[in-house]
């Protein structure tokens, strides 16, 4: 079953998909980005107030919409893929992969045996519509989108082998946690990290994967799929309400004290 909101089938296009994080845990802010024409909403439990039941509420108030639902679990592990499986979730990005290993153990995590290891119970769940979907063990693999994270700087080396792993679909680059391994703390757009970036893109792309990255400045965006990125987040919700209030406010109150 070819599903519209799979990234799987986007991707291959090649044509660069743009999008942005919803990091307030609220459905109502990522149903509002939904509507904004963007391609995919990347919700995070690494770095935002989400849990399981703040995931679904997303999903459900995305549903309907064009825009592809990407998931970010906390962490690579096993059980958190076989909830958010259940919950609906086809997209993932997944942090801090930085081996071979690594990478191979998520795409096992999301797959049912004997290609991996996800728990059977799909009739208990929203994935397979709570057992309506009679086909879903056959076609549950199909759509599935692993996007790996790839973000210290020891892992560079083994990028190439990391992209080529069977059932990989991307490898994101996080610039800010790269920049940090490298010595660069807080400086994502240091020269020495823009070039390690547009390396490593053209390292993935030359791999047969799709490259991402995540970027909030619009001219590093651009210039990052020049590079031949096709994956790119280039803002979030928080952070355009904290700059459009300040902004706001900014117009009417005097700003003295700080």
């Amino acid at each position: 079953m070819n599903n519209p909101a799979s990234l799987k089938q986007r991707l291959r296009s090649g044509r660069a998909q743009f999008g942005m994080w919803i990091a307030s845990g609220d459905p109502v802010a990522a149903e509002i980005c939904a509507a904004s024409g963007l391609d995919l909403l990347a919700i995070d439990t690494e770095h935002a107030p989400n849990d399981l039941r703040s995931v679904l509420a997303q999903l459900q108030a995305l549903h309907g919409y064009p825009v592809a639902p990407v998931v970010r679990p906390a962490a690579a592990d096993t059980v958190l893929f076989k909830q958010y499986l259940d919950i609906g979730v086809i997209n993932f990005l997944v942090p801090m992969i930085d081996s071979v290993e690594a990478a191979e153990r998520v795409v096992r995590a999301v797959r049912y045996p004997p290609r991996g290891v996800r728990g059977i119970g799909a009739s208990l769940a929203r994935s397979a519509r709570w057992g309506l979907d009679t086909d879903y063990y056959s076609h549950a693999d199909d759509d599935i989108t692993v996007i790996v994270q790839v973000e210290h700087i020891n892992a560079i080396p083994h990028l190439a082998d990391i992209a080529a792993v069977d059932g990989i679909d991307a490898v994101y680059i996080g610039p800010a946690d790269l920049a940090g391994s490298m010595g660069l703390l807080g400086s994502s757009s240091h020269p020495e990290v823009i070039a390690t970036v547009e390396a490593a893109i053209r390292t993935i792309v030359a791999a047969g994967k799709a490259a991402g990255v995540n970027t909030f400045d619009e001219v590093l965006a651009q210039r990052y799929a020049d590079a031949g990125a096709t994956i790119l987040t280039v803002g979030a919700d928080v952070t355009l309400l904290a700059k459009g209030a300040s902004q706001l406010a900014g117009r009417f109150i005097p700003r003295t004290d700080h």
